[in-house]
């Protein structure tokens, strides 16, 4: 019998990432039910839950698997990065066309901009852009491109999310203008907006007052779900771009906001 294929990295990291949020949504699940479920040996399944436990991305204990809070889940910045990347992708790529050479662009902390940076790094120099965030990966990803300004908003640093919050961050956006503010949502139901921790719905709410023109850029998987401090609905942007595999119920709320809503296919950017 020829021997089974080697998975790649990448194959390997997407089939943990599924373990992850399987769990996730369960709460807590035997180790031997895991491996059946994806189909892979207990060695494996351990290995698995071995490198996720490692991360502190959930707990392994007695032959279970076992979640951590929504909160860690939400914020455990390498997990965010890596999943729904193709989704994110095209997100990035259709709100791209809203920003204009010379402007001032507002960029929170969402992971979810992460290729909107690779996106600005490839325009023309000449087409100059001022980007203001307290993201510290996003000012890493877009220190070095041509023709872009990077002002890093400065306050706590909270490494979970890898980005700066605060009355220092707050109080700096107050004495700014921008003409376009690009944000995410860590949930969106209804068409409100809800964030784990209210010192982050307090940057949100200064961008959104610091800034001319607002989009909303959220894939699927944060719709039809809250998480503690909502901060209004999606009516305080004019645009929102979202996947198409975003339930049809959260999409018709968002629209009865006023809001335009932008669908876009994954892979399509």
């Amino acid at each position: 019998m020829p021997a089974k294929a080697r998975l790649s990295q990448a194959a390997v990291e997407q089939r943990r990432q599924d373990v992850l949020r399987y769990v996730a949504d369960h709460g807590a699940l035997r180790i031997d039910a895991l491996a059946d479920r994806f189909g892979v040996s207990l060695m494996t399944m351990h290995r698995d839950l071995d490198d996720l436990a490692g991360r502190r991305l959930l707990r392994k204990e007695r032959g279970r698997a076992v979640a951590f809070p929504a909160l860690t889940m939400e914020t455990a910045t390498r997990f965010r990065e890596s999943a729904g990347l193709a989704a994110k992708t095209a997100l990035c790529a259709a709100v791209a066309g809203l920003i204009t050479p010379g402007s001032t662009l507002l960029m929170d902390d969402s992971t979810t901009l992460y290729p909107l940076a690779g996106m600005l790094a490839r325009r023309d120099r000449d087409a100059r852009l001022t980007v203001v965030t307290n993201s510290v990966g996003l000012a890493q990803r877009l220190g070095g491109a041509p023709g872009v300004d990077v002002t890093l908003l400065g306050g706590r640093y909270r490494s979970e999310f890898n980005s700066c919050t605060g009355p220092e961050v707050t109080r700096a956006l107050a004495r700014r203008h921008a003409d376009l503010v690009l944000m995410s949502a860590t949930a969106v139901l209804d068409g409100c907006l809800f964030h784990p921790l209210r010192e982050y719905v307090e940057v949100k709410e200064a961008m959104l007052a610091a800034a001319g023109r607002a989009a909303l850029v959220v894939d699927s998987s944060k719709m039809g779900r809250r998480a503690t401090y909502a901060y209004g609905t999606a009516a305080r942007y004019g645009t929102v771009v979202t996947d198409s595999a975003a339930p049809a119920g959260e999409l018709a709320a968002l629209r009865a906001t006023g809001a335009a809503v932008q669908v876009v296919e994954p892979g399509a950017g």
